[in-house]
């Protein structure tokens, strides 16, 4: 299993948020991480940009988007995006795409959000072929009508991974994509209703078996401290809970709010939550650090201590 770490969101201005998550990839890259993931969210940094930053600051470890809205571009720029991206980082980026939620593509953005799953697949079409390779992208399909020249070849293949959350959306990720990006998804939810069905479809199309990278918040602390742990991941994570797709996944699984998917506790305890989720077939996971602590610096000392116990447990669970 694949242990990468969430990096970003970052408060503060431009020019230090950015030195900040430049330190925090050349840390992940030292500590022999795997896969770093940039979360693409309304209020910061383009995903696909910070990627392309990383990738020209490191050499190693693999860049990947957690996700890539699909509505707010035109496939075609998504494809010319990732495609410049994937260079700058010497053919290291995962694209992570997925179709959002209402509240951020219909509220905030203006757009439809009628049909998420058939633009989905329709998108993808057209989004695959500007991936593959220098040439005319030629796609008609009930969404796209797109005969457009790009001049454009991959330096490497770029991997697609789709936030697939109910069955409709797992069969396009494993009949499409390389895999699914996850988020609110307990052990249960993965090993029952998501590897079931995406693997199930990759097969039926004669695709390579899916990735599966589940995002987990993850804080290491005492016994005592794993409520203050839920709690704060409750307080600061909750907002996703809202949407009707994460609800939806949730009713599929054990756990109720992002607290109770937080793996929480000593060493031997955040070890024992990873074995659960490879078991149930994750073949990633996505860390998002979770410090608690009353102050800037007992955060600041949460967050390290917790990242370095989670670099010790990745070459563990690699050997």
């Amino acid at each position: 299993m694949r242990i990468g770490v969430m990096i970003g969101p970052e408060r503060g201005d431009s020019g230090r948020k950015l030195e900040r998550m430049l330190r925090d990839i050349a840390w992940a890259e030292s500590a022999g991480l795997d896969t770093a993931w940039i979360p693409q969210i309304p209020t910061d940094f383009d995903a696909l940009i910070t990627v392309a930053a990383m990738g020209l600051a490191t050499s190693r470890i693999e860049l990947g988007t957690a996700v890539v809205p699909l509505q707010a571009q035109h496939p075609v720029a998504l494809a010319r995006q990732a495609l410049s991206a994937h260079a700058a980082a010497g053919g290291r980026l995962a694209l992570g795409v997925g179709p959002s939620h209402h509240w951020i593509v219909r509220d905030m953005l203006g757009l439809p959000y009628d049909k998420p799953a058939a633009y989905t697949r329709d998108y993808l079409e057209v989004l695959s072929a500007g991936l593959t390779g220098a040439g005319s992208v030629d796609v008609e399909n009930d969404t796209f009508t797109v005969h457009n020249p790009l001049d454009l070849g991959p330096v490497a293949p770029v991997p697609v991974l789709v936030a697939a959350l109910g069955p409709v959306m797992l069969r396009i990720a494993g009949e499409q994509a390389d895999g699914t990006v996850l988020w609110m998804a307990d052990e249960r939810a993965i090993a029952d209703h998501v590897v079931p069905r995406i693997t199930k479809a990759a097969a039926d199309a004669g695709r390579p078996a899916p990735r599966v990278v589940a995002g987990l918040p993850v804080c290491l602390c005492a016994p005592g401290q794993v409520d203050e742990a839920r709690e704060r991941a409750n307080r600061i994570l909750g907002e996703a809970e809202v949407s009707p797709n994460y609800q939806r996944l949730l009713e599929q699984g054990d756990a109720r709010t992002i607290g109770d998917l937080c793996l929480a506790g000593d060493e031997d305890a955040i070890a024992a939550g990873l074995r659960r989720y490879a078991e149930a077939g994750a073949t990633d996971i996505s860390v998002r650090l979770l410090p608690i602590g009353d102050d800037r610096d007992a955060l600041v000392a949460s967050k390290q201590r917790t990242r370095t116990m989670i670099a010790e447990l990745a070459q563990q669970l690699r050997g």
